[in-house]
């Protein structure tokens, strides 16, 4: 079950979660041209190896497994497939 990252991420864009990342699923990255400009970092959930990982890195608690997602940051989880997915 991938995670998902969630409204205590928007505007903060705390990278750490990148950095712990093994698998390199969570962007944009500070070092990418998107992350100025973007309202919050996104998990890929077709390559998220669900390791909980992003879980204990983020400062803000933003991160969170689809099944744990609070029910009015549902929306969350289509935004970050939405990402990834160009639409």
């Amino acid at each position: 079950m991938p995670y998902v990252i969630a409204e205590p991420c928007l505007e903060s864009r705390d990278a750490s979660c990148v950095d712990v990342c093994p698998v390199d699923c969570i962007h944009p990255r500070p070092d990418e041209a998107e992350f100025a400009s973007a309202d919050q970092l996104y998990i890929n959930p077709e390559e998220c190896i669900d390791c909980d990982s992003c879980v204990s890195a983020c400062p803000v608690e933003a991160c969170f497994s689809e099944r744990d997602l609070p029910t009015e940051w549902a929306h969350f989880r289509e935004l970050n497939a939405r990402f990834y997915s160009g639409a």
